[in-house]
């Protein structure tokens, strides 16, 4: 993985919520490898996994604290003695939103306010947070501009959006330092491949291996700027250490900046597997945006940030990853 900080991590400390998650588990990863003083992960389990951080349990600058983020005191807890916080924790998922209103509200909305508050009281010096490019909705125009928002499509949207107010007016109110993160499609190594709402790549993976049903969400033809997980780490790791003032109280997009197609993906899979399959294409997701890439021009000017995994190359990393799983 390459390097996105310039800075001696020695004496920082970082919490890293739904840090057994997918992609908190990568920016513990790099902390960690970089020789941060101490890295905390809070994580309650019901979406990460014990896996995902049993490499780290025997080093002792890592943390790791079983807790919900819907609980004040856990978050008091865990912002104790913490610098830089990186608050990923959520439910995520259009679907499950859709189905389950409720508890997405509880957890992405209330939850988020609970570390926000816990953050202010321990008086951080940074507080990141992810975001989604479902906050666009309906906006057509491509590339996305982070000024630009739509009528929002499911309740997961309207949680991320509510997640950005909050982290606005906690920034102006209280003078903390606070940037959010639109996601988009991040896919990677230790991705939930799992349930209901297992991400599509290794889904796409373990049906074409094993010769079971693949399914296609609508005609297949929906775009997604497909975001490698080191981009994702790459965008948390320098905001949370950014120096630059004008950085905070502004939401970034993170992506690569390219679009493809879920029919391409399929077929680009199919192709690094060397095999055939034929998908099953059924009514399109309620609640899904049809055509999505980013204008990253303020992470890079701002931020600094670079992809430095395009599309082709993180999809070959994730597939034999998940190659090895299925096969």
């Amino acid at each position: 993985m390459a390097v996105f900080h310039n800075k001696d991590l020695a004496g920082k400390s970082f919490l890293i919520t739904g840090g057994a998650g997918f992609i908190g588990s990568h920016i513990t990863e790099y902390l960690l490898t970089h020789g941060a003083g101490k890295v905390r992960v809070l994580d309650n389990l019901a979406t990460g996994s014990e896996k995902n951080v049993a490499m780290f349990a025997a080093n002792n600058r890592y943390e790791f604290i079983h807790g919900d983020i819907r609980d004040f005191e856990t978050c008091q807890k865990a912002c104790a003695g913490i610098d830089h916080v990186s608050h990923q924790a959520a439910l995520g998922s259009v679907p499950r939103s859709v189905k389950d209103p409720v508890t997405s509200n509880e957890v992405n909305v209330s939850g988020h306010l609970n570390m926000l508050t816990a953050a202010k009281d321990a008086a951080v010096k940074t507080f990141i947070y992810a975001s989604s490019s479902a906050v666009y909705g309906d906006e057509p125009n491509l590339p996305k501009r982070e000024e630009k928002i739509g009528n929002l499509l499911s309740p997961y949207a309207v949680t991320k959006k509510t997640n950005e107010l909050y982290a606005d007016v906690f920034g102006r109110l209280y003078g903390m330092k606070i940037a959010g993160l639109r996601y988009f499609n991040v896919f990677g190594p230790r991705q939930d491949p799992e349930g209901p709402y297992a991400a599509v790549i290794p889904l796409f993976v373990s049906g074409i291996i094993n010769k079971t049903p693949v399914y296609i969400n609508g005609d297949g033809e929906q775009t997604r700027d497909f975001t490698y997980v080191e981009n994702a780490v790459q965008a948390n790791i320098r905001a949370m250490l950014s120096d630059n003032e004008d950085a905070f109280g502004l939401a970034y997009n993170v992506a690569v900046g390219e679009k493809f197609s879920v029919n391409f993906l399929f077929d680009s899979i199919c192709s690094l597997l060397r095999m055939q399959h034929t998908p099953v294409y059924r009514e399109p997701r309620e609640g899904d945006i049809r055509n999505s890439l980013a204008d990253i021009s303020r992470a890079k000017g701002l931020l600094g940030y670079e992809p430095t995994e395009r599309f082709k190359d993180g999809l070959k990393i994730t597939v034999e990853y998940f190659k090895k799983m299925y096969s």
